[in-house]
């Protein structure tokens, strides 16, 4: 009985407390470790060097920092789980002690120019991460979120190989990549990918080859790695293993070999990019693929000189929105077969 009173008593003295320093005591006394989360948030703060729109005027003490604009808490623990400040054009660099919010689920920094490297402890985020105008390696630790379903690094300055350990992510739906000077051949571990529906990784300084196993993803949609330096062939079953697939960019690489006949059987295809590789004999039919809406194959070894060597245009005639083609320099041989008069008024 002595004891329950006692409690009483401090819980008492407590509330005293809170209501003369306000929400900072109750942060620091019940609830133990956001204080972690204030200060790595003012520490982000201190790194920002300009922020026109004043994204950032609420990070003060005068309120707690899970009403700070831009910050998310979990209501059970109020410790931060999200951070959006994206296009608010906020210049400097990413605080590394951002890394510290053990709890951080989501990070949106879209449209704002933050320089530095990924903080290597930051990849605790479940969801995804964005960033611009971001340097170094993509961490290796970034492999142990189980949960993430989506890795948007485009445009930005990383560099350095595409981590192995990225393979790990079987929740992975989405890798967009573009625009970085990420280097190195593409790991074979990334076969690991099962629910995976978009691969982008174009504009890098990729080399090698495709790992087969990533042409038996039969979820991919969007197979994107143009203007890389990436050799090898296609695969002839390509068609038959990526039955979704539905944007085959790999435009501006080295590949070689033919273009699979089976591609036909890829009957959700909307675009169809290979130019400026070195794809030789002829076009195979695509009479199976109504959706194709552009087919850009420039800048290849195509065609055997033989006047049949346009005949695939006349499989085409069922691509109603067909609306861009490119057959420039390449070894095609014949006329244009007559049917091309029948294509979309669009074309």
């Amino acid at each position: 009985m002595a004891m329950l009173k006692l409690f009483f008593l401090f819980m008492h003295v407590v509330s005293l407390l809170c209501l003369q320093s306000g929400s900072s005591f109750v942060a620091g006394f019940m609830q133990g470790g956001n204080e972690t989360d204030r200060l790595a948030l003012l520490a982000f703060k201190a790194a920002i060097t300009s922020d026109p729109f004043g994204a950032l005027n609420s990070w003060n003490e005068s309120i707690h920092f899970c009403q700070w604009v831009g910050v998310k808490c979990g209501r059970q623990h109020q410790r931060v789980t999200g951070l959006r400040n994206d296009h608010k054009k906020l210049s400097g660099s990413v605080s590394p002690h951002i890394g510290n919010l053990s709890f951080l689920r989501n990070l949106w920094l879209r449209n704002n120019s933050l320089s530095g490297e990924i903080p290597q402890n930051s990849a605790t985020c479940e969801d995804y991460k964005e960033y611009h105008w971001l340097t170094g390696n993509i961490p290796t630790e970034i492999g142990s979120l189980s949960k993430l379903e989506g890795l948007y690094i485009a445009k930005n300055n990383l560099v350095g190989s595409l981590p192995s350990i990225l393979g790990n992510l079987s929740s992975l739906t989405i890798i967009f990549a573009t625009n970085n000077k990420i280097g190195n051949n593409v790991p074979d571990t990334l076969g690991g990918w099962k629910k995976l529906k978009a691969l982008q990784l174009g504009l890098n300084n990729l080399v090698g080859t495709i790992p087969f196993s990533i042409y038996n993803l039969s979820s991919i949609e969007i197979f994107e790695v143009s203007e890389n330096q990436i050799e090898g062939s296609l695969p002839s079953d390509l068609g038959i293993t990526l039955p979704n697939l539905q944007v085959l960019t790999i435009a501006s690489n080295l590949f070689t070999g033919s273009i699979p006949i089976t591609i036909s059987n890829a009957t959700k295809l909307a675009y169809l990019f290979l130019g400026r590789n070195k794809f030789i004999e002829k076009v195979p039919s695509l009479e199976n693929v109504p959706d194709l809406t552009s087919i850009v194959l420039e800048v290849n070894l195509l065609g055997t000189g033989e006047v049949d060597d346009l005949s695939f245009l006349d499989t085409l005639t069922n691509a109603t929105r067909l609306s861009v083609m490119g057959l420039a320099t390449n070894n095609f041989g014949g006329v244009l077969p007559e049917s091309i008069s029948n294509f979309s008024t669009k074309f």
